[in-house]
């Protein structure tokens, strides 16, 4: 059984190391079998980029024995050996004066691949300069291999600083000189998690071709379940003795848990390569790996900057538009959502001719964190704070207490320290979504919010527990429940029907107006 880890991004560690390897290079023979590749990739962070860059010099490098018994080491390939330019922007790091520091870190980044290639570089003072001079280098040798690794990290990073268009002004400049070498390419493959891709950043660099939602490369990167199971036999078979899961249920909760990902409407979903390898690490403990490396703190901010509507970006089909590159001076919170991994595709409706898509959390693991995140980070509670109420709300509604979970909600509300309470909709919205998603992840049934509203349904074993809620409504709440008759399409169902009506005072900071029903 070879060893797993989640901490080694090389390839050619991984083979000389005899860790596991999923075989992805059959992609990679696809993608250098022409004569010449220009690509862009975008995916959410910690999901193979790193590595298939790593396997992509491997092979032009020559280095043939190191792919013995893979997928492209019997493939008519020459295996001839080219220069190669791996640029990795992945340790950069946030900045205080951003166009000088960020310019000089890009300077010493190209020092460094000079020295490794034994290129003699007499610029010393500009990056843009001394990366095309390394370039031109070889223009009478060989043809260059350059692999571009999180090309938008400094973006990332800084992507709330007022100063970020300097620094797109100075990774603009930077990237203009492989514009101006295609002829001297052999393979250009540039990666990130952000999608600038032929708008600002690239409009010099516009004859990439994408292949982010290209069905070809969808399973490229992450694990589908066929290469899960075959390659993951001896690991689950190990971790499932201590289960006390059947092998059907345990492989559907690892699913569950971390599978889920889809980068193309009609592609097969694949899993997080890292939460995977961490789970199986972890002796198969069900937690959270993935999102323990970052909190989505600068997506937060933006989703409050612009009152997101949570509710009805997963309620709501959206268009293609929505997966898009965008300008850094207009980001849709929904198009970062999707690109950084927080969202992905569920389903696809068709619409006057067009394909609009369904959206949601990948798995449990991403669906509990970011919203454990959302709530906290709206409600101002500390990182334990949203959990505990949640939990409080959970057991109330399981054991059928409304007059508990009142108590409950009155405490949180009134906890909510002024400054991180926004008296808006919005802000009222985001709370309860986060909470029914919650809630189902903790219930272990159907807990959602209906289409952008603030209403929602919480189903248990014994109960069905409908939910409305008003923010400064005179007119209370539960009167709407009955008006509207949001519980008929339950009636024929066994369990007890509770109506629950809400009204959230924007002065007070406070809930008013509970009252509740059993319809039957």
């Amino acid at each position: 059984m070879k060893d797993l880890t989640s901490s080694v991004y090389t390839f050619e560690d991984l083979i000389q190391g005899n860790f596991l390897y999923v075989d992805k290079t059959e992609y990679i023979w696809q993608l250098i079998r022409p004569a010449k590749g220009l690509y862009f990739l975008s995916r959410p962070r910690r999901f193979g980029k790193s590595l298939t860059l790593s396997t992509l010099k491997a092979v032009f490098e020559g280095k043939k024995e190191l792919f013995k018994g893979l997928a492209i080491y019997d493939k008519p390939y020459d295996w001839k050996t080219y220069p190669v330019i791996h640029l990795s922007l992945a340790d950069f790091t946030s900045v205080n004066d951003t166009m000088e520091k960020l310019d000089r870190y890009l300077l010493r980044k190209v020092r460094e691949i000079a020295k490794e290639l034994k290129v003699p570089l007499t610029v010393d003072d500009d990056s843009s300069q001394a990366f095309a001079e390394l370039i031109d280098f070889f223009k009478s040798q060989s043809p260059v291999v350059i692999l571009v690794d999180e090309y938008d990290k400094p973006i990332l990073n800084n992507i709330t600083n007022p100063d970020v268009g300097e620094i797109l002004k100075c990774l603009k400049g930077f990237y203009s000189v492989l514009k101006d070498r295609n002829e001297q390419e052999r393979l250009l493959f540039v990666t990130g998690v952000s999608k600038f891709c032929h708008v600002s950043l690239f409009s010099d660099l516009n004859n990439l071709t994408d292949i982010t939602m290209d069905a070809r490369y969808a399973t490229m990167l992450g694990y589908t379940q066929k290469e899960f199971e075959a390659n993951f036999k001896e690991h689950i078979k190990a971790v499932e003795k201590t289960q006390k899961l059947g092998h059907k249920d345990f492989l559907t909760e690892i699913k569950e848990w971390y599978d889920g990902f889809r980068f193309e409407a009609d592609a097969e979903s694949v899993y997080n390569p890292v939460s995977l390898a961490q789970f199986f690490e972890h002796g198969g403990k069900f937690k959270n790996y993935w999102f323990e490396t970052g909190t989505p703190k600068f997506l937060m901010e933006l989703a409050q900057s612009q009152d997101f509507d949570f509710a009805s970006a997963l309620n709501e089909p959206v268009p293609e538009i929505a997966f898009s590159a965008f300008e850094i001076d207009n980001i849709d919170p929904l198009t970062l959502l999707l690109q950084t991994g927080y969202l992905t595709i569920k389903s696809t409706v068709q619409n006057l001719g067009e394909t609009w898509y369904m959206l949601d959390f990948p798995n449990k693991e991403v669906s509990g964190a970011f919203n454990a995140y959302l709530l906290n980070r709206y409600s101002g509670q500390k990182q334990t704070g949203g959990v505990k109420f949640v939990s409080e709300i959970a057991n109330a509604l399981l054991q059928g207490d409304l007059e508990r979970m009142h108590t409950a909600m009155e405490v949180f509300f009134a906890g909510i320290p002024y400054p991180a309470h926004r008296k808006n909709e919005a802000t009222f919205q985001a709370i309860f979504f986060a909470l029914f998603r919650l809630l189902g992840e903790y219930i272990g049934a159907e807990s959602t919010t209906d289409n952008g509203r603030i209403d929602a349904v919480v189903q248990t074993e014994k109960a069905i527990y409908l939910f409305e809620f008003k923010m400064d409504k005179k007119k209370t709440a539960i009167s709407q429940i009955k008006q509207k008759e949001y519980f008929k399409k339950y009636l024929l169902d066994p369990r007890e029907i509770h109506i629950i009506g809400v009204n959230f005072d924007s002065q007070k900071g406070n809930l008013t107006d509970w009252k509740t029903e059993r319809i039957h």
